[in-house]
């Protein structure tokens, strides 16, 4: 760095002290820029206009590529041995690989623990989706202390069912209501949407099981001359819609939807919609855990009235949730 000659002494740097060798206080700049979704290019323009130094696009990823390690250590730290509820998703991006772009998903699993805080437990990054890729997840989020999943929350995922219960074979699947509507008005002319929503609400809206299985033969006999995929499909999934029904309704609130974990997706997009195209799996990975640590930054507080859910849980789940580490 080029240092001003001053025969008084009296030049004071500003954004790197004298004789400093290590530039800390500009890294965590650096990084929180990063973080927030400036490109490193933007990132240059910043600091070039508020302390008037020139660093370099390639400075600026080499720094960035500082957080690494604290995200290998955070994606391999321990974690509770039982979880009230899992929910999982993928979201996509774009990514550079061997001169060609590909859509890669962020596999991303968020938990509630037994204090009723959120957290997520882990990122995995890969182009298949199956059984197999999912059976390692499930792998090793036991292999990391894991050993219980009381209810885990997906949105058809395909592989995930069968994989989850090879690692946690108690845990009980809830399919997302709202995916699943929204998956059925596809096929459903605009003409007769309003129709069918309103043969379909008593459905999801009941208070038993029963009752549900009572309005859907209902709804069958109304409209599977018309819609028969859209009707076999409630029913060939009906043992994963229709789980929530066990459940008192501050749990059912909790588990018919995956809405929480697509609002985190929601600002992971926030955090990296400025750049379309990651050039490396590491530099996706890098993003998507400085964009995780901002957003958990705001979860301090548990879920409302956790106390009463877990006391249902306790009893629900009788002998599979240990009540002298209750908090």
């Amino acid at each position: 760095m080029d240092i001003p000659r001053d025969r008084q002494s009296k030049f004071e740097p500003v954004s790197v002290e004298k004789y400093q060798t290590q530039c800390s206080e500009l890294d965590k700049k650096i990084i929180g820029l990063y973080a927030r979704g400036m490109s490193t290019r933007d990132i240059q323009s910043q600091l070039e206009e508020l302390y008037g130094i020139n660093v370099s696009p390639s400075m600026i990823s080499d720094i960035t590529d500082k957080v690494m390690d604290s995200a290998a250590a955070w994606q391999n730290r321990m974690l509770d041995e039982v979880y009230p509820i899992v929910y999982m998703d993928a979201v996509h991006f774009k990514v550079r690989d061997e001169h060609r772009i590909v859509s890669k998903a962020a596999y991303v699993c968020m938990g509630v623990d037994m204090n009723g805080l959120k957290d997520i437990l882990g990122i995995w990054i890969g182009e298949a989706e199956g059984a197999k890729f999912w059976l390692s997840v499930c792998n090793d989020l036991n292999n990391r202390g894991v050993k219980d999943i009381l209810i885990a929350c997906m949105d058809g995922l395909r592989g995930l069912p069968d994989a989850i219960r090879t690692v946690f074979p108690d845990v009980c699947i809830q399919n997302c209501i709202v995916h699943q509507i929204r998956n059925s008005m596809k096929y459903i002319p605009y003409k007769n949407r309003k129709d069918f929503m309103r043969d379909l609400k008593p459905v999801y809206k009941a208070l038993t099981e029963e009752t549900a299985l009572a309005q859907l033969d209902l709804l069958k006999e109304k409209w599977n001359d018309k819609y028969p995929m859209v009707i076999d499909s409630w029913y060939n999934n009906w043992d994963k819609l229709s789980t929530y029904f066990s459940f008192t309704p501050g749990i059912r609130k909790m588990i018919y939807t995956t809405n929480v974990l697509e609002g985190f997706n929601r600002q992971l997009r926030k955090f990296t919609k400025t750049r379309t195209v990651f050039p490396t799996d590491d530099s996706l990975r890098k993003s998507l855990y400085l964009a995780t640590d901002q957003v958990m930054k705001k979860w301090e507080t548990p879920i409302p009235n956790w106390g009463v859910i877990l006391s249902q849980f306790v009893i629900m789940f009788e002998g599979r949730i240990k009540t002298e580490e209750i908090i």
